[in-house]
């Protein structure tokens, strides 16, 4: 008679250690009121002696219509001219936290990497507004690049859309909504360490509830800042894992990059493994030895992990935009 082994503990690299270790203790970040857990991640993320790509940048002011109005930002390589391809970019930090600071130097990395202009949208921000908000204004900062992206040197007709944690659940989001209902015609997806769903009891959220810097807590929390409805959080735009069959055919070629030590594994490569048994070509990858966030902390930026899932994040994008 088969048995299930035992799940294997990781061995985290130093630096991931570190970070479990910092981050263990009470209050934690979802422990304190938002703005105060969104000074925390501005600290963390202060960018003090860390290198970036030298960019040029300007801020477009996107109306959302009902949704509001969309501050977003757009880069490009220093010193570049004529039209570039687009790295749409969609940042994560539990729909409560992160902006275009504590996100800089990742988003500056991808699109110089991949030899692209970059926008950026800056959503609005739960509690404050809850979903669908964030998705739709997403959306349309992505119909206000298709209508007037050429007036800021975008190549409208070479996008791929990335995004990290429920970042990347945004990031699939969007590339479900632009296909459909209209609008950009996205030519990759990198979704990295992506919320796809808002179950809490799959191995990964067992394995890693506590200890590995994102805790089942904090995701149960973040959800719960989002929309507590279930009937919402079982809505495609909201897990992309629920999405049915037939609206997955067709979307663009996607990379999935997961690591080890995660409560959102998982649900990250299920979705990988759901967008494959219907006909996208999808490649998965899972780093070992790493936590959450590892992409974005600066704190991790160095560690063999990032570095090997940053390279073929860009590979990944350039390949999709036609600058490899």
């Amino acid at each position: 008679m088969s048995t299930i082994p035992d799940p294997i503990d990781p061995v985290l690299e130093p630096e991931a250690v570190e970070l479990c270790e910092a981050t263990d203790p009470h209050p934690r970040i979802y422990e304190v009121p938002p703005e105060q857990g969104r000074e925390i991640l501005r600290d963390l993320q202060s960018g003090e002696g860390v290198e970036r790509p030298d960019v040029d940048e300007e801020w477009v002011e996107v109306d959302a219509g009902q949704w509001g109005t969309v501050p977003t930002r757009i880069i490009r390589p220093k010193d570049t001219r004529g039209e570039l391809p687009v790295v749409f970019y969609i940042h994560g930090a539990g729909w409560v936290f992160g902006d275009e600071k504590t996100h800089d130097r990742l988003f500056r990395e991808l699109v110089v990497g991949a030899n692209a202009a970059g926008v950026f949208p800056v959503y609005d921000r739960a509690p404050e507004k809850g979903y669908p908000t964030q998705v739709e204004q997403n959306y349309a900062v992505g119909q206000w690049v298709a209508e007037h992206g050429h007036e800021y040197g975008l190549d409208t007709s070479r996008i791929a859309v990335t995004g990290e944690s429920v970042g990347g659940c945004m990031s699939a989001v969007f590339t479900q909504m632009n296909k459909d209902r209209g609008g950009l015609d996205i030519a990759g997806q990198v979704l990295l360490y992506p919320v796809a769903d808002a179950d809490f009891t799959t191995p990964s959220y067992e394995q890693f509830a506590d200890g590995y810097y994102l805790t089942r807590d904090g995701m149960k929390w973040f959800w719960d800042q989002y929309t507590t409805d279930p009937e919402q959080r079982r809505e495609k735009y909201a897990s992309p894992l629920r999405t049915p069959d037939d609206d997955l055919k067709g979307l663009p070629p996607t990379l999935v990059i997961t690591d080890e030590a995660d409560v959102l594994r998982d649900e990250g490569e299920k979705y990988a493994n759901k967008l494959r048994d219907n006909g996208v070509e999808v490649t998965s990858v899972r780093i070992a030895a790493m936590v959450h966030d590892f992409l974005l902390l600066d704190s991790l930026r160095n560690t063999k992990g990032a570095n090997v899932a940053r390279h073929l994040a860009v590979d990944a994008l350039r390949k999709a935009l036609g600058t490899a």
